[in-house]
């Protein structure tokens, strides 16, 4: 049973991106939700780096702070996995952990939402795409990498990769750099909503057309996309959702019950006014 009342989550990533990012805004509040109703609390803490953030699990072990930790963005050679195993400190992985599949667990598809991604553009004749990632050391991001390259060779199609940061002045400066391509693609998925509404703002001020001369596609949805001009289409989550499934596993995991396997709600294609057949 819950010995300190609270479940910890470390994000490792620049608090600038935490306020303006809807999807862990979302996030939490489905995890703060369910926790509440078991008298718990969420202790959050916003760090620059993995390292920082297994010093705040050593911290909170110490002190006794969390009965238990969510552990997101897992990354190549994660070393966070190990070190709350050796400080005793339980732990919920958010996505696919293979070095230690026994771990309790969120799992996520990333696989089949990024060839659906492809899918879709291809299938409106594109065959010039662009994406637009997340940082490439994520085990998300290489998921979604390998099957958008794997979906779009199998038509005869190399698209382009670059890496961003999920912030908008990179989703702006990639969507620059792809548009001055001789081949400028005709299609660029992004791998948040922010990234994706940087790069609308800056088509539209390099006198690219939306959708006339260029799709777009963001990943995750959020009321942004919904307002802009044109309304984005979108490979939409139900974000609040995986907070709660979240919830629930880790709830199981401090009462000291079986942790029920679950995975992330299903991330479905939304048309809206991004996306249509490529220029004659």
């Amino acid at each position: 049973m819950s010995r300190a009342g609270a479940v910890g989550l470390v994000l490792a990533r620049p608090a600038r991106l935490l306020g303006v990012e809807p999807f862990f805004m979302e996030f939490i509040a489905g995890i703060e939700e369910t926790l509440a109703d078991r008298g718990l609390s969420l202790l959050l803490h916003v760090v620059p780096s993995h390292d920082a953030e297994i010093t705040a699990y050593g911290r909170w072990a110490a002190r006794g702070l969390v009965d238990a930790v969510v552990v997101v963005n897992l990354a190549e050679g994660d070393r966070r996995p190990a070190a709350l195993r050796e400080l005793g400190l339980p732990c919920l992985l958010v996505g696919t952990w293979a070095a230690d599949p026994a771990l309790p667990a969120v799992t996520t598809d990333d696989t089949g939402p990024a060839r659906e991604a492809a899918s879709r553009l291809l299938d409106l004749g594109h065959r010039v795409l662009a994406r637009v990632s997340g940082p490439a050391g994520l085990l998300h991001t290489r998921a979604r990498t390998d099957a958008f390259t794997a979906r779009c060779r199998e038509a005869g199609v190399e698209p382009v990769t670059v890496e961003g940061d999920y912030s908008a002045e990179s989703g702006a400066e990639l969507t620059a750099r792809l548009l001055r391509r001789p081949d400028r693609p005709t299609a660029v998925v992004y791998d948040n909503d922010v990234m994706a509404l940087a790069g609308l703002a800056r088509a539209r001020e390099l006198g690219v057309s939306v959708p006339g001369e260029l799709s777009l596609l963001a990943w995750d949805d959020s009321a942004m996309c919904r307002l802009a001009s044109p309304a984005l289409s979108v490979m939409r989550g139900e974000v609040h959702d995986f907070g709660t499934a979240v919830a629930r596993s880790v709830l199981e995991l401090t009462d000291g019950v079986p942790v029920v396997p679950r995975a992330s709600p299903a991330v479905r294609f939304v048309a809206r006014g991004t996306t249509a057949a490529p220029p004659a």
